[in-house]
């Protein structure tokens, strides 16, 4: 068979041919998506990560849960058919073990989702060192050390995709919360990194931003309105979104099926994006507020 030029450099260079999944394809088989994929997702014990490891293992995928938590990530994972490796992200042996257990149990690596996240709060100027360090270990080392432990053995399966959850808060600034808004931004270059960098192994990474979710995280943020306005839970979701376009919060699922698309083959051109995922929250500026 005769390969047109473009596909003649690509051989020369060494890469190997992408099959990619065709409209064919998702209406033969309703779980294509993800068949015979192997993935890890950090922050997988509730919220986003767990909603995500449930949609990935419906569509076919074989999961890692991690988390620093062990009961919820084993809960999780039990319900899934995956396996849990509990650990602290910022530990580089833990982001080694969780990349291992896949590439033991289940023979290889093809997609990551880099979801754990924390914050100890804090302005600019009065924030300790002890909160800063905390935060940046977390969840901005942790991310890379996830994503560094990710890269080679992708690598050997040809190719895969790393999709990072950042958070609007990456795009703009969270009061009181300097590092998480930090880290959040630095994560999104992070992709950008990946997807520069390791394109030639066929690696794609991209973000996806999340608004308010109802998730743990999300209800223990939102205790500070609850004690300084007297209100419920509710009440203080409904405070928050009251001048989102949407009206409301996200469900965990509904990040996650952003996350799935970005993983899977569908998105096999999608590299270094960012997917706000906000109910458009960020296409309202603050000084037209009074005009709704």
């Amino acid at each position: 068979m005769q390969l047109d030029p473009l596909r003649q450099m690509e051989s020369a260079a060494g890469f190997s041919p992408i099959r990619h999944t065709t409209l064919d394809d998702v209406e033969k088989d309703g779980s294509v998506r993800l068949d015979g994929k192997i993935a890890v997702i950090s922050g997988g014990g509730s919220g986003i990560g767990a909603a995500t490891a449930r949609l990935f293992a419906e569509e076919g995928a074989s999961v890692v849960v991690t988390g620093r938590r062990p009961e919820p990530i084993q809960e999780v994972a039990a319900a899934i058919s995956g396996l849990a490796v509990p650990g602290d992200a910022a530990d580089p042996n833990h982001a080694r073990d969780a990349v291992g257990a896949a590439i033991q149990n289940f023979g290889g690596l093809d997609i990551v989702v880099v979801n754990h996240g924390t914050g100890w709060g804090g302005s600019p100027g009065t924030m300790t060192d002890e909160a800063w360090r905390a935060t940046l270990d977390a969840n901005l080392t942790g991310s890379m050390n996830l994503v560094r432990a990710s890269i080679a053995p992708m690598s050997e399966r040809g190719g895969g995709s790393i999709v990072l959850v950042s958070s609007i808060n990456g795009m703009t600034a969270f009061p009181g919360e300097a590092a998480y808004s930090v880290t959040k931004a630095a994560m999104i270059v992070l992709a950008r990194s990946i997807a520069v960098d390791h394109a030639d192994a066929r690696i794609r990474a991209n973000v996806v931003c999340p608004g308010w979710v109802h998730t743990p995280m999300a209800d223990r943020t939102l205790d500070r309105l609850r004690d300084t306005r007297g209100i419920d839970l509710a009440e203080a979701y409904a405070m928050v979104t009251r001048f989102v376009p949407a009206r409301r919060a996200a469900e965990p699922e509904e990040i996650a099926a952003c996350i799935l698309f970005l993983a899977g083959d569908e998105a096999s051109y999608v590299n270094a994006a960012v997917l706000m995922a906000d109910g458009g929250g960020q296409a309202l500026d603050v000084s037209h507020i009074e005009f709704l």
